[in-house]
């Protein structure tokens, strides 16, 4: 298995690991795993939303990112280095780089709903734009069904990694997750861009785990680790789930948080929006990322030092432009 170079991510079916039967399951299970031992990225369908709920996302999404600029910005805070509203074009960059990607886009992060719970105090509060009515309930919907199947995903983790299936269940009750309805605007005249600037720059994902929808317009890439780039596609039903720096980190290496990208489209079509909803899989700031005993080995020794997710997203927002 390692050593197959793959020309495309697999495809899932996520009804086979909620199905009650054991052999399905376990196939899912293993196929996870392996996909995610090798390239990082699988495609998954039956992951809960449905055509409706999908269009009512779009559109919504669609609606806010059509507004006049000064409108928009009125749903920015950079006091909260860009975890709620709107973080406006271009003010984000990979790591590593000081030019900002060809894109703009909007945070929706959890609600707490226990009152018992001390994480809620962590948490600022949504920001919901008056001028377009449904965005709270079609972007809140998407949040919690993505989080559902996220969930089960990382279930399926755990039985791979040889841990009790609940493992991360504790972990991610109430997490730090995040919704981002992202616009890649049009370009109208390409030279008025810097020469390096791109839709989004190579990057790993910081969090747990990624759900993506809207993977199936041109230009997402994953980095094979020959060096090569292959294209990402995925069927209008499915969604694309990848592998974040944070599970790579607890795995000591074992599963792959592979390098990405959304390349520009040629020239001519640079005038076009792109629209894409990555739904971030953050645990509680409190977990610790600290290597798997089971994942250290005197083959894969440990890797990384310990650290929180919390701390780590604060050095990885840092490196991204969106805290200072």
């Amino acid at each position: 298995m390692e050593e197959k170079l793959l020309e495309e991510i697999p495809s899932l079916d996520l009804a086979d690991f909620r199905s009650g039967d054991p052999e399905r399951k376990a196939r899912f299970v293993q196929q996870l795993g392996e996909a995610y031992q090798n390239i990082g990225f699988v495609a998954l369908k039956n992951h809960g939303l449905n055509d409706e709920q999908t269009q009512r996302l779009y559109a919504d999404v669609k609606a806010f990112f059509s507004l006049p600029d000064d409108v928009k910005q009125r749903y920015e805070n950079p006091a909260l280095a860009g975890q709620r509203g709107y973080t406006g074009k271009g003010k984000e960059h990979a790591k590593g780089r000081n030019t900002g990607d060809l894109k703009e886009f909007y945070h929706v992060g959890q609600e707490v709903d226990d009152e018992n719970d001390p994480i809620k105090n962590e948490y600022p509060d949504n920001i919901w734009p008056n001028e377009v009515p449904g965005f709270h309930e079609s972007t809140f919907t998407t949040y919690k069904t993505l989080e559902a199947a996220g969930k089960d995903v990382l279930r399926a983790i755990a039985l791979y990694l040889n841990l009790p299936e609940n493992y991360f269940d504790d972990k991610v009750r109430n997490g730090n997750s995040i919704l981002r309805p992202i616009h890649y605007f049009p370009i109208e005249n390409p030279d008025a861009v810097p020469s390096d600037a791109v839709r989004a720059a190579e990057h790993g994902d910081i969090n747990l785990i990624t759900l993506l929808m809207g993977a199936s317009a041109d230009g997402l890439q994953v980095l094979r680790r020959d060096g090569h780039w292959i294209p990402i596609t995925a069927l209008p039903d499915q969604i694309v789930v990848n592998v974040g720096d944070m599970l790579q980190r607890l795995t000591n290496g074992v599963l792959k948080s592979t390098i990405h990208r959304v390349v520009n489209p040629p020239r001519e079509k640079m005038n076009s929006s792109r629209y894409s909803v990555p739904f971030f899989m953050h645990p509680r700031s409190e977990m610790s990322l600290a290597a798997l005993e089971s994942c250290v080995t005197p083959e894969n020794p440990k890797q990384m030092p310990d650290i929180t997710a919390g701390e780590f997203l604060n050095e990885r927002l840092v490196e991204l432009g969106l805290k200072k």
